[in-house]
């Protein structure tokens, strides 16, 4: 079978998977009593988000020596940065192909107490662990202090969450249980294996999309650089973007959004708290350019999120500059790892 029909079998599977993981992590937040934005900030993100955070705890730990770290150290600043553009972009698409159907057209409000947290949280943690790889080796005690922190806040911000109240008319929109269809309260456990087996999905398709991609790349001449820091991290950041599109559709635009910036979260603490701890933590100009976007694209949503409540589809696709200005930086060489 050709790469081509590899390719677009690998997008079946994760967007197969996609919509099993949306509806099996609604009944999973409604059985367990959380709010939307506790559902889509923690449950649906950690859970989506996990494919990647794999990827540079075993470049770190088990590839071992300088190059290793690299890839480590590029793969924990690559993941906020494709979040916070190319998927925010991604999203902004799906806003303006649904507006027709959709009762806010192209605004997405979503629940403003857990938005602006979210990316008031990102904007201020992934900053401090970015700084903090300005710090000399000689200080080394300091970064581990401030790897401490950033864990002990991924928590409380979790903690957070979960108490909040969960909204009453969420339960009113509930869709049939995919592993349960006939039962109007399925069991806890048909539930869990639902999700687990939708996270399954996911990873087969990303590995897939990957191989094949890799494999495209040989075929046509395309540079590995390239496939490194373009092409593969797109593919392990497709659950997040397919989520959002399905619930964009649906209007469910807390979890919508609060699957892309939950991971945001989740991406910009324990997971450089991780490299900080298993790395000298030293950062490139590149990468720190890198994380910079990132920062500033976040930053403006953030802003406009503060003036007006709510984000318009229009910011969400300004995500594709600061994306395409990353990847002009790849090009011509100014940002590298």
């Amino acid at each position: 079978m050709s790469s081509v029909a590899w390719l677009l079998i690998s997008l079946g599977v994760i967007l197969v998977g996609a919509e099993v993981f949306v509806n099996g992590i609604e009944w999973l937040g409604k059985k367990l009593n959380l709010s939307e934005g506790a559902v889509g900030s923690v449950l649906a993100a950690v859970g989506t988000a996990l494919p990647e955070t794999l990827i540079p705890i075993i470049a770190i730990v088990f590839s071992g020596g300088s190059a290793g770290h690299e890839i480590g150290i590029g793969a924990i600043l690559g993941a906020p940065l494709m979040l916070s553009t190319l998927a925010m972009f991604v999203t902004g698409v799906a806003v303006v192909a649904f507006q027709r159907r959709r009762v806010h057209g192209a605004k997405v409000v979503a629940d403003y107490s857990t938005m602006s947290r979210d990316l008031a949280f990102f904007v201020l943690v992934f900053a401090v662990a970015v700084l903090s790889g300005l710090i000399p080796p000689a200080y080394r005690s300091i970064q581990l202090i401030i790897a401490a922190l950033l864990v002990v806040s991924y928590f409380w911000y979790v903690l957070v969450l979960v108490h909040e109240e969960r909204d009453i008319e969420a339960d009113e929109e509930m869709p049939k249980c995919y592993f349960a269809p006939k039962k109007k309260n399925p069991p806890l456990l048909r539930i869990l294996v639902q999700v687990l087996a939708a996270l399954g999905l996911i990873i087969v398709g990303a590995n897939l999309f990957v191989d094949s991609v890799s494999n495209l790349a040989t075929l046509y001449g395309v540079p590995a650089f390239v496939l490194a820091l373009i092409i593969t991290p797109i593919a392990t950041e497709l659950p997040e973007k397919f989520n959002s599109i399905i619930w964009v559709s649906r209007e469910k635009d807390t979890l919508a959004l609060g699957n892309i910036t939950g991971a945001m979260v989740f991406q910009s603490s324990l997971i450089p708290a991780i490299g900080i701890a298993l790395t000298d933590w030293q950062l490139t100009t590149g990468a720190l350019l890198a994380a910079i976007i990132a920062l500033a694209s976040a930053g403006i949503l953030y802003w406009e999120l503060r003036a007006k409540k709510h984000i318009s589809a229009l910011m969400l696709l300004l995500g594709g500059v600061f994306y395409l200005l990353f990847i002009l930086g790849v090009i011509e060489g100014f940002i590298s790892w």
